[in-house]
């Protein structure tokens, strides 16, 4: 039973984000036209080797052959030239999915054949990539594609490719589980997608390309919880997209995590399912791992770009979902207003538009892309009643110790004591440590950065005149960088705070030695 409800997304409430399946339902096709470019595919089977995932013993209790590392069957969707071999079709993804762990051998993991059934119509459909297809000349920045719970690397192929043909390089990995195939939805599961993604990142970045200063990740359901733990931990990552992301529910996991969103500076795209309320979420969002602080209400410091699609279900932000008439098959009957399936196919178009508008804004600094998604959407072309988009533009910086570094690296450290005040104007409750901030200034000093060494620890004199060990400290910079006076000085107030400071007392009594006078030249 388990195996068969990991096919679906790793949602709890995925009951509450269904609508049901008309009997003249459309077959899905992406509708918006390719960018410039034709696309290819490559297809890498590689190990991350800093990971176990096979078990030392096979089901018969033999050791296992062969790797038990991390196998990472990533694929590569690329800017590339025109091709006159053929096309993808969806039976070549699938039997690319017949390796996906076992490399080289065939072997289809049970809790896919639900999905091999549901997919049984669309398996003729020709997509745009060519496998191996010779890349354009140029860099283009980076996106990881982060699947929902427990799926393949290219549930969402057409959004890939349509990237891609814009001048993005894709990079995708399927959501495999910590130990194991099947994902598990808790903070294991998150961590393991969380370093699949920065794995990618690291392989993405060293492709001939790519411009590595550029990386996004879009994740769909827990693809759109697994990006947020990966860019709270990876600077690499400057943008996020999230496909109606786990982020939203499972704040409680997000809490537990140790993810701060209130200190997260990058931007994010996000869109939400049609209609969720209070009610949905007190019936199917009950328990520890969905109880804790807003996430997108969290996001004040970085760019938040909220779009309500109105029109669509959470399993319709995938186009292979949309593609598995068996995965309709086991959601209610919930309807959201008079929206059905036949929604789904402008849905996925329109989201698909403003994912491409968000990476131009933020990935190509494309002043037009940022002006557009401001815009209403009906000033952009969009039907009328059908989603709804808000900016919000971040404010300030996080109060946190990263943050006040950079400010201060910034502004400069002889203005260090402007960016304490300001950051507690800002937050009230920000607060520098002792400890933290003498070991910060001892780091100056072993660096011989002086000037900056004395000037973050001036300000922890300021912060705490009543510890000794500041003064010690400050009195060791001045020391080192030939100011006597100031040194003295500053071990004198050591001990006036501590009598028994023996280090101070010794240092001291060297700088006060009388010194012997020049011998006479000869």
């Amino acid at each position: 039973m388990i195996r068969k409800t990991l096919a679906l997304c790793g949602m709890v409430a995925t009951v509450a984000f269904s609508a049901a399946l008309a009997e003249d339902a459309p077959h899905f096709r992406f509708t918006e036209p390719p960018g410039a470019y034709a696309v290819g595919l490559k297809v890498v089977e590689q190990y991350d080797t800093t990971r176990t995932w096979a078990p030392a013993a096979d089901i018969l209790g033999k050791p296992r052959e062969g790797e038990r590392e991390r196998p990472m069957q990533t694929f590569i969707w690329y800017p590339a030239e025109k091709s006159s071999a053929a096309p993808m079709t969806l039976a070549d993804y699938w039997s690319l999915l017949e390796t996906e762990t076992s490399f080289g051998k065939p072997h289809l993991w049970e809790g896919w054949d639900d999905w091999k059934t549901g997919l049984a119509g669309s398996m003729k459909d020709t997509l745009w990539s060519v496998r191996d297809a010779t890349p354009v000349a140029g860099r283009f920045p980076i996106v990881i594609y982060a699947p929902s719970f427990g799926n393949m690397a290219w549930e969402n192929v057409d959004l890939c490719e349509y990237l891609a043909s814009n001048g993005y390089v894709v990079v995708a990995s399927g959501a495999l589980g910590a130990v194991d195939r099947p994902m598990t939805n808790d903070l294991a599961g998150i961590d393991a997608e969380a370093r699949d993604i920065s794995f990618l990142v690291g392989y993405a970045q060293t492709l001939p390309n790519v411009d590595p200063a550029e990386v996004a990740v879009a994740g769909f359901s827990w693809g759109g919880i697994a990006n947020l733990f990966a860019a709270a931990h990876d600077s690499r990552i400057t943008a996020l997209v999230a496909l109606d992301g786990s982020m939203r529910y499972y704040s409680g996991l997000v809490k537990d995590g140790g993810v701060h969103p209130e200190q997260m500076t990058i931007p994010l795209l996000y869109f939400t399912q049609g209609e969720f309320t209070m009610e949905d979420q007190a019936q199917y969002l009950s328990g520890p791992k969905f109880q804790g602080p807003s996430v997108l209400n969290a996001w004040t410091h970085g760019d938040l770009v909220l779009v309500r699609m109105l029109g669509m279900i959470h399993i319709e932000y995938s186009s292979i979902y949309q593609r598995n008439e068996n995965s309709w098959k086991h959601f209610a009957t919930e309807e959201k207003a008079d929206y059905g399936r036949a929604e789904g196919i402008p849905g996925y178009a329109w989201m698909a538009r403003y994912t491409l508008g968000f990476l131009n804004a933020y990935l190509k600094h494309d002043a037009t892309a940022l002006a557009w998604l401001k815009k209403t959407p009906a000033e952009n072309g969009a039907p009328q009643h059908f989603f709804s988009v808000h900016f919000r533009a971040g404010s300030g910086v996080p109060a946190t110790m990263d943050a006040f570094k950079l400010e201060t690296g910034k502004r400069g450290f002889d203005h260090i004591q402007d960016v304490y005040a300001d950051f507690h104007k800002q937050n009230p409750d920000f607060k520098l440590e002792e400890d933290t901030v003498d070991t910060w200034g001892y780091e100056l000093l072993l660096a011989d950065d002086l000037p900056e060494s004395i000037d973050v620890l001036e300000l922890n004199a300021q912060l705490y005149p009543d510890s000794g060990g500041v003064y010690q400290s400050l009195g060791e910079a001045y020391a080192k960088a030939g100011k006597k006076d100031q040194a003295i000085q500053n071990y004198r107030k050591a001990l006036e705070k501590d009598p028994n400071d023996e280090e101070s007392k010794r240092k001291l009594e060297e700088l006060e030695k009388p010194q012997p006078a020049n011998p006479p030249a000869k």
